[in-house]
């Protein structure tokens, strides 16, 4: 049977992946070693590191091959010690693993994918020797023997590592269980290695166990993968690494069998990184990330699209969505900081400001993702904002261009256009954009709505000018301790900018105490007992009761917010 291109073209690339042997493609920094010498001397090492292991440790040979060769960098650490001497260097090497007994799990676990810097970490305590300790090493003979490639245990044992406290008898029984369900042993492999938690379950095989391997099955049969693929574990891998990109968006599992198998360009030639690229890409829209998994399904033709160059208008992609003439008169009147160009990489940033984020998506999804493929600048000067540009000239030629740039770059990326109240924002923030970014996301993680936050952050920069710590005591002292809502920071977002301790929790303690002891029977807002000047909540507590400036005053000598221990010197 002739193999389809696009499947030669996943076997020919893992085929020649693979036979890099690890450890060779590079050699290791060993500086005190000519160069000319180094591939003989690794050679010889990993030689002698396996007889050891085989001959004086009674390791299987091939699994002592497994590690010798696959350990480099321990390798490596252990070739330092030496002092080299070309003629005498095999010699030493031996000499030193029958006198310096050497770690062995440090080197099985660098051996089985585990990155050398990693491997601290994983090292049991006060342990050498598998002697002393073999179920990591009888699951991986377990897993070996069935066909799991050796230098990919590691993933295995990273993201379920109850797997290898397994005996070998367990998951030989667990793997040929999964066999049963018409699967050839390479199959599993892939399988597994794609889906680690089947083999950290135990007892019967359950409905969503049996639902995955039912959608695998359709999609590998649709594929013809069996005879195309075979002897290939990674080509197999490939395409369950990929099944399950749509299962951890949240599709589920044996619903969405069908409509995999009928996109067989996707999952055989569409590789891994852009589809999950695309996936975060329309997950920013803030919709169900099912949904997106199953609009990706149906409309995989997105995955080709580039959505990081193209330049955007935001009034004319809203035009060519559909919005009539008085919906983008509305827009533009209400949601002045978005308008102007952007990047289509900020798009779903951009309707998320505009809190039209939901409506996109079902724009997009209803038109199989035509509307937004068909979406392009109408002219060269479309929507460009000349008082944006004539502040960016200037702005380049300031002292700090490439930092300023990069929070003009931060204000784009969460929803505000190329305008010219863009740029007056951009004035009154301070920090990196990486710190602009994290309090920015604190504050919508304390629940504040995203299009409502871009108006906050319109109304008063400032707020982003303080730590995420910071933002997160004030939102809670504004909802707990002040009683009031959210909602409060639409009319008053300046809030936020107000000094906590000396501002905020002093002025508001000093009103409760009043109001507590029956001397003032007026409702003040917030921002009236918060935003006034001293001199004028002076005077506010003076109309209130005229010893009541004094008292304040007095409080406020104390350098600490009001609060019960300060009573006794109270009116």
């Amino acid at each position: 049977m002739t193999i389809p291109q696009s499947l030669f073209i996943v076997v020919r690339h893992f085929s020649s992946a693979s036979t890099i042997p690890k450890g060779l493609s590079r050699y290791p920094n060993l500086p005190q070693i000519h160069s000319k010498y180094k591939p003989k001397v690794v050679e010889e090492a990993q030689k002698a590191l396996v007889e050891y292991l085989h001959a004086t440790r009674s390791l299987p040979f091939t699994y002592a091959e497994h590690i010798g060769r696959n350990s480099i960098v321990s390798l490596a650490n252990l070739i330092r010690k030496i002092d080299f001497s070309a003629p005498t260097f095999s010699r030493s090497f031996r000499k030193l693993l029958r006198y310096q007994p050497i770690n062995e799990f440090e080197f099985f676990f660098e051996s089985i994918g585990i990155d050398h810097s990693d491997v601290p970490g994983f090292l049991p305590a006060n342990k050498f020797f598998f002697s002393e300790d073999g179920s990591v090493l009888n699951a991986a003979y377990a897993l070996s023997g069935f066909g799991f490639p050796w230098n990919r245990l590691g993933k295995l044992y990273r993201e379920e590592v109850l797997i290898f406290s397994r005996s070998s008898s367990e998951l030989k029984a667990r793997l040929n269980g999964f066999k049963e369900f018409g699967f050839a042993s390479l199959s599993v492999v892939g399988i597994c290695l794609a889906f680690p938690y089947l083999l950290r379950l135990e007892g019967e095989l359950g409905g969503e166990v049996e639902a995955l391997f039912c959608d695998l099955k359709r999609v590998f049969v649709e594929f013809n993968m069996g005879s195309s693929v075979e002897g290939n574990v990674d080509a197999w891998f490939d395409v369950c690494s990929k099944v399950k990109v749509f299962y951890d968006l949240g599709c589920e599992k044996g619903k969405v069998g069908e409509l995999m198998c009928r996109k067989k360009g996707l999952f055989l030639e569409c590789p891994k990184e852009v589809l999950v690229q695309k996936a975060n890409y329309f997950c920013k829209l803030g919709v169900g990330a099912d949904c997106v998994g199953l609009f990706l399904l149906q409309s995989p033709e997105m995955l080709s699209l580039d959505f990081e160059t193209p330049a955007i208008s935001i009034l004319g992609l809203l035009k060519h969505f559909g919005l009539s003439s008085e919906e983008l008169q509305h827009v533009s009147q209400k949601y002045h900081h978005v308008l102007g160009r952007n990047k289509m990489a900020n798009l779903p940033r951009v309707m998320r400001a505009l809190d039209l984020h939901e409506w996109f998506f079902d724009k997009i999804e209803s038109s199989n993702g035509q509307l937004l493929a068909a979406y392009t600048i109408a002219s060269p000067d479309e929507d460009i904002d000349t008082e944006f540009e004539s502040a960016l000239k200037k702005m380049e030629s300031s002292r700090t261009p490439i930092h300023t740039m990069c929070k003009l770059e931060f204000l784009k990326g969460i929803g505000f256009g190329e305008n010219a109240l863009t740029m007056k924002v951009l004035k009154n923030l301070h920090g990196t954009s990486s710190e602009l970014q994290k309090r920015f996301d604190c504050l919508l993680s304390k629940g504040i709505e995203y299009s409502k936050l871009c108006f906050h952050i319109r109304m008063a920069p400032k707020i982003l000018g303080q730590s995420p710590e910071m933002l997160e005591q004030k939102v809670n002292f504004l909802c707990q301790d002040m009683g009031s809502s959210l909602q409060y920071l639409d009319n008053f977002p300046a809030f936020l900018c107000f000094d906590l301790e000396n501002r905020i929790k002093r002025r508001y303690g000093f009103y409760v105490w009043l109001e507590e002891n029956g001397l003032c029977n007026k409702n003040y807002s917030i921002a009236s007992l918060i935003a006034t000047s001293e001199k004028q909540f002076l005077a506010r507590l003076f109309g209130i009761h005229p010893a009541a400036p004094k008292q304040y005053l007095e409080c406020c000598s104390y350098k600490v917010p009001f609060n019960n221990s300060q009573r006794k010197f109270l009116i």
